[in-house]
Order: C-alpha cells, then sequence, then structure tokens
C-alpha cells in the first residue's frame, strides 16, 4: 500500500501541472474542451490525493514500522483512533491532509458551478491546482509520508504520538481547523478567476458565499476546540495563551468576518467591491501565512511541527508569491472594482458595517504585529522580544467591545440614512436593557471588577435586547398579516431570511461567549502543600488529600491524587487528577481534574507527589467558563440555520 501512496503523489503532482497548463490555455484561447481537460485534472487530483491518504491510513493501523512516518508518530500500545490520528500529528501527514482537503472543496465548488460559471471554470481550476501542486511538491521532494527505513533499521514498535496529542479533541481539531484554511481556497480560486476575466458583478462571491460560511465556521469551531483541548490537556487552568499557533488560525478568521459583514453591503447597495476582493485575498494569504508559521520555526509553539530551515525561504516564498500575484490582479482591476454608489450618511448601516470592518482590521493589525514582534525585533536588535496574554489583553479587550457595540448598532439602523425618529424608536428598547444591566451589576458587584468586564455586561444586554427586538417585531407581524401562530412563525423566518435571522443566533452565541470570558474577572488560583487527612480551602469550597494511587499503565506511568471536593461540607466529588510520565517519549505531562457546573469550575492539577507523601496541588476556580463552550454552541446552531438548504420560495412576496 506504501507503494500506492507513494506513486499516487508522483501522478497528482504530474496531474497538477498538466492541468495548470491546460486551464491557462483554456482561459487565454476561451476553448472550451481544454477547460474541461483543466475541470477533470482537477478531479484526477483529488481521487489520487484519496488513494495516498487510504495508503497512509493503512500503513498507521496495521503498524508499518517500514515507513519512517508511521514508525516516528505511532505505536502498538496506541489504539486504532489515535494511531489514524497520527496522519495529521506530523508534518507530512498534516501537509497531505491539508492538500486532500483543499482539493475536496475544490472539487466541489467546481462541480457545482461548471455550468453557471463556466467562463470562470479554467481560471478556478488552475488557482486550485496551483495551490494543491506546491503541498504536493513539498510531499514528493521534501517530506514525503511513504518514506522508508532502512531495511536494517525497522524495529518491532514505533516512537508514538505526542502524548499531549492523545486526546479525543485533537481527532477533530486539526480537521477542522485545516477544513478552515483549505475552504478559504474555493473563494480565493473563484475572486481571482473573476479578477482575470473581468467578471466583477455579484456572481463570483454569491457563488461561493455558502462555502465562505462554511470555512469560516469550520475555521471558528477549530479555535474553539483547540482552547477546549488546552483546558482540559496543558494543565495550567486557562484556554487561550495568545500563542503564535493559536493567533495563526484566529487572524484568517478575524478577514473572513470582516469580509462576510461588507459582502451584505455590495449585495444590497453595490459598494465597496475593491474592499471584498481585498478581504478575500486577505483571508486566504493568512491561511497559507498560518500553515507557514506553524512549520517554520520562526516563532516558539507548543503547537509548532519542526524547525527545518528549508521550510523558510520555500514556504515564504510561495505565500509572497500568491499575495503579490493577487495584488496585482486587484491593481489591473481597480478601476472596474469603483463602486457606483457612495456611502450617503454617517447615520446608516453601511457605515456601522464600514466601521466595524475597520475595527476588525486593526484588531488583526495588533494581533499581527505582536505575533511577529519576536521575529522583527531579533531582526532588527538581535534580540527575541516577547509580549505575554496579559499584554495582548490590554491592548484587544477594549477593540473587543467596540466590536459588541456595533454587533447590537448594526441591525438597529436603516440603510441608505436613518432618521432621529427611527433611531429613537429602534433604539429605546436595547439601550434600556443596557444601561439597566450596567447600574444594577456596577452596584452588585461596586470595586470587584474592572471597566472591562462591566463594559462588556452592560454590551451584552445591549447586543441581547437587539436581537430579541428583531425576533418579537417580526414575529408579531407575521402574526398580524398571517395569522401564524408564534412557533410557525419563528420557524418561516429562519427558513425564508434564514441569513439574517441565523445571523442573529450566530451573535447570541457571542454574547454568551464573551459572558464566559468575563468571567475570568473572578478567577481565583491557589498552591497548596497538604497530606493526607488534610484540606486546602477556596471560599466556600473544601478540597481533603485522601491518598495517592500508583498508575502502572502499559506505554506511561506516575501517580493519581484522590481529592474529596466539598461546598460547605457538603460532599461533591472526588477529584483524580494525574501525573503521568511517557516512557517512550521521556515526556512528563499533567492531566487535571474538573468539576464543572454552569457558574464555574473547580479545576485541580497535582504538580508533585513529595517525599512525606504530601501532595502539591494547584487549584483554580473559574467562573462562567462553560459558558464559553455554551456560546460556540449556540454560534455553531446559528451557522446551520444559514447553512441549512430550504425549499425555494413558492410565491414572489417577501417575508415579513
Amino acid at each position: 500500500m506504501s507503494e500506492i501512496g507513494l506513486y499516487a503523489i508522483r501522478l497528482a503532482f504530474l496531474a497538477t501541472v498538466f492541468g495548470i497548463g491546460a486551464g491557462i490555455y483554456s482561459g487565454v484561447t476561451r476553448r472550451a474542451d481544454w477547460g474541461q481537460v483543466a475541470e477533470r485534472a482537477v478531479y484526477a487530483v483529488l481521487i489520487l490525493l484519496g488513494v495516498a491518504m487510504v495508503s497512509l491510513f493503512w500503513a498507521l493501523g496495521t503498524n508499518d514500522f517500514s515507513l519512517e512516518y508511521v514508525a516516528r508518530h505511532s505505536a502498538r500500545s496506541m489504539t486504532l483512533g489515535y494511531r489514524l490520528g497520527a496522519l495529521w500529528g506530523g508534518q507530512a501527514g498534516s501537509l497531505l491532509l491539508w492538500a486532500f482537503l483543499l482539493m475536496a472543496f475544490g472539487s466541489a465548488g467546481v462541480f457545482s458551478n461548471r455550468r453557471s460559471q463556466s467562463a470562470l471554470i479554467p481560471w478556478v481550476a488552475v488557482v486550485l491546482l496551483a495551490n494543491a501542486g506546491f503541498f504536493i511538491f513539498l510531499l514528493e521532494f521534501l517530506t514525503s509520508p511513504f518514506e522508508s527505513v532502512p531495511a536494517g533499521q525497522v524495529l518491532s514498535d514505533g516512537r508514538g504520538l505526542n502524548p499531549l496529542l492523545q486526546h479525543p479533541v485533537m481527532l477533530i481539531h486539526p480537521v477542522m481547523l485545516y477544513l478552515g484554511f483549505t475552504g478559504f481556497a474555493t473563494p480565493f480560486a473563484f475572486a481571482f478567476a473573476a479578477l482575470v476575466t473581468g467578471r466583477l458583478g455579484t456572481e463570483w462571491f454569491r457563488t461561493t458565499r455558502r462555502w465562505s460560511l462554511f470555512a469560516w465556521l469550520a475555521l471558528g469551531a477549530g479555535i474553539v476546540l483547540g482552547g477546549r483541548w488546552a483546558y482540559e490537556v496543558l494543565g495550567w487552568g486557562g484556554y487561550w495563551a495568545w500563542d503564535p499557533v493559536e493567533n495563526a488560525s484566529l487572524m484568517p478568521w478575524l478577514a473572513a468576518t470582516a469580509y462576510l459583514h461588507s459582502v451584505m453591503i455590495q449585495e444590497k447597495r453595490d459598494m465597496l467591491k475593491t474592499w471584498n476582493v481585498i478581504l478575500v485575498g486577505l483571508t486566504y494569504s493568512l491561511c497559507l501565512f498560518g500553515t507557514f508559521l506553524t512549520r517554520s520555526g520562526i516563532v516558539q509553539s507548543v503547537h509548532a511541527f519542526t524547525d527545518a530551515g528549508w521550510y523558510k525561504p520555500l514556504f515564504l516564498g510561495y505565500v509572497v508569491f500568491s499575495v503579490v500575484a493577487f495584488s496585482i490582479a486587484v491593481f489591473a482591476r481597480r478601476k472596474q472594482l469603483q463602486s457606483p454608489r457612495k456611502l450617503e450618511s454617517v447615520l446608516s448601516r453601511e457605515s456601522s458595517f464600514i466601521l466595524n470592518n475597520w475595527v476588525f482590521m486593526v484588531l488583526l493589525a495588533v494581533v499581527f504585529g505582536f505575533t511577529m514582534l519576536p521575529v522583527f525585533s531579533e531582526s532588527f536588535s538581535g534580540e527575541r522580544l516577547t509580549l505575554g496574554p496579559h499584554f495582548f489583553n490590554q491592548v484587544t479587550g477594549p477593540l473587543a467591545l467596540i466590536l459588541l457595540f456595533l454587533t447590537g448598532v448594526g441591525p438597529l439602523i436603516a440603510w441608505r440614512k436613518a432618521t432621529p425618529r427611527s433611531l429613537w424608536r429602534q433604539f429605546r428598547w436595547p439601550l434600556f436593557s443596557g444601561l439597566v444591566a450596567t447600574f444594577v451589576l456596577a452596584v452588585i458587584f461596586w470595586r470587584q471588577v474592572g471597566y472591562w468586564s462591566l463594559t462588556c455586561w452592560g454590551l451584552c444586554a445591549f447586543v441581547t435586547g437587539t436581537i430579541a427586538q428583531e425576533y418579537i417585531l417580526a414575529i408579531r407581524a407575521r402574526k398580524r398579516v398571517h395569522g401564524e401562530s408564534s412557533t410557525v412563525a419563528l420557524r418561516t423566518l429562519l427558513s425564508k431570511n434564514q441569513r439574517r435571522y441565523g445571523g442573529y443566533i450566530i451573535h447570541l452565541g457571542v454574547v454568551v461567549m464573551l459572558l464566559g470570558i468575563s468571567g475570568s474577572a473572578f478567577n481565583v488560583e491557589s498552591l497548596e502543600n497538604i497530606k493526607p487527612g488534610q484540606s486546602a480551602m477556596m471560599r466556600e469550597y473544601r478540597i481533603e488529600y485522601l491518598t495517592a494511587d500508583p498508575i502502572l499503565a502499559q506505554h506511561y506511568g506516575g501517580a493519581t491524587a484522590r481529592l474529596a471536593l466539598f461546598r460547605d461540607d457538603s460532599p461533591l466529588a472526588v477529584m483524580e487528577p494525574e501525573k503521568r510520565i511517557y516512557w517512550l517519549e521521556d515526556q512528563p505531562t499533567t492531566i487535571p481534574s474538573i468539576y464543572s457546573t454552569w457558574m464555574e469550575d473547580i479545576y485541580v492539577i497535582v504538580n508533585a507527589i513529595e517525599e512525606d507523601g504530601s501532595a502539591t496541588i494547584k487549584i483554580y476556580r473559574n467562573p462562567l467558563v462553560n459558558w464559553i463552550w455554551a456560546g460556540a454552541i449556540i454560534f455553531g446552531l446559528g451557522g446551520i440555520a444559514i447553512l441549512w438548504p430550504h425549499p425555494p420560495r413558492n410565491t414572489p412576496g417577501r417575508a415579513a
């Protein structure tokens, strides 16, 4: 099977070269037959990469340690799920997954639009094949997943996957990130094709809107799952540390969020054409740049794959080439991208969306600049300057509040121009909700929290009031005009205007997540050393140390501390944090134990079991942290509501 996978990659590389040539020839000469050749090359590359994927899965599943990749990232002691998950646990396997998912998205996009967008398809195929071709080039010439171990050096077992990655979330998190990264290649390809052909109307983004939204949701899900993994595995009590690789996934998500908002202005008002094309190019370029950060070694990260020097110039050159090629295409079409309509009033929905996008861009610039500061400082001064999470929080916190405010403002302002009377009618109840919530919470938590948390709570109430008002008014209108029940009216709104009302569900998810983040203002942590029978106190909670039991597993050892958790002397749970050492990897890890409620988590790790039998434990109390995960679920449900296929309208009338 390994030989089949090896030759599948080689044939895929040849198919990309041939398909690129056919697509360019078709685009220049407008020969439809050669366009079909390029289209079929896309499908062929997908099939060949699929064969390579199956071959590597087979090698991992059957413990074929004659392959260096399997020997380095898998072991017999690992369960089948983690052995298969090792495909994206290393450099070569993750690149193969990247290329496969890119072509899976691309093939679906090409196939579904091969007739309606036939003029764009040859150039779309060129862009997709060029991107896939680069990754296939890496797999063929630099880091093959099918490289064999010399015959005399094959061992009976492998080194195994990094223990930190042997967690259920890591079977999903990388795949979701790659779905997001590669999913944006399809909108990028259609935007580039529109620039080359001069077909710069609304067709290209209407064609790719659902692709963009799916990729955006997948990337967002990957980011949240990464936070959940860090919270459960890394043992530091947090979920986001502004790590460079975390930021690498956040940056394209920010750009894509700006695009999904501003594209509505082009659709409604035929404005921001240049802005939207640039945002699509920026989003995918940041996806490539994030992949470069993960693999180049130019930043230190617990998530990075390698520090292999040859990746730096090659991958960075590829990113720069993509950016320059797209920028040249945008510059060449700058006159056609000029919008015929101008902003009519500062008090308009267009204005709020534009301001929203600029705040996103400032936030993106801050994250990019601070992430790359160590690289820039080392280049100019020879010293690597780094900024901790506190500095990121201080700078990005106010920007997040501005975005939260605009989330509530946007739906309340009319298109084109709003009047003072309409503003008062729309704003009074949401604004009242925000002011009342701010006042009440300020009285309750006076001098306990800072400005950020208090402002966040008030703005969350304001945005929630906006969402509730939009739904209530629309449901009342349908009940009055069509005589529908509230349930039927709600279902009709989600089916006939799913982007608008599904978007409100997404906004509600953001509100809940920010409430969860604001709970960090009340975080408490304590480091204790206690002997069996002794207790540590954290406000109304008491943790009693019962005993420590040795761990005698097949591929790791260590100890489990058994701790009884009480609230006001009422027993709640027995907590069992672990301290492990993995023999094969010679790597210690800390496995936390978490007692969760909707209001807070009690999070305990064991730092050490001392010679005198005592245990050094660290206790965290994390209020509202589970609201982050609940908000992410609401966010996902909003995305599903938007993407869910609905039957076409039977009547030309518009929904209320």
